[in-house]
């Protein structure tokens, strides 16, 4: 039994919640290119959030001749990241 703040989570419970999360991130991510362009990570991720991971050194462009791209899995992960905005 795991014991969290507002309820307690039999431990089999608990497991198969993350490994359907976890199943379900992988299939949506299967499709995913290993590097977007500056365009597409724009398109997909929002321009704000693309520029702000960059301007916090989250993110790293990668330049190419003629264009800029990125780490899909980067830009996935900082999606799923919980941010607190306020913080510099």
């Amino acid at each position: 039994m795991l014991q969290f703040i507002d309820r307690a989570v039999p431990y089999k419970v608990f497991i198969t919640d993350i490994a359907a999360h976890v199943a379900r991130m992988l299939r949506d991510d299967s499709n995913d290119p290993e590097f977007v362009s500056q365009r597409k990570a724009y398109s997909m991720f929002g321009r704000a959030n693309v520029e702000r991971w960059k301007a916090q050194h989250k993110i790293t462009p990668y330049k190419r001749p003629g264009k800029v791209e990125y780490f899909t899995a980067d830009l996935r992960l900082l999606q799923r990241t919980e941010q607190d905005y306020f913080k510099d």
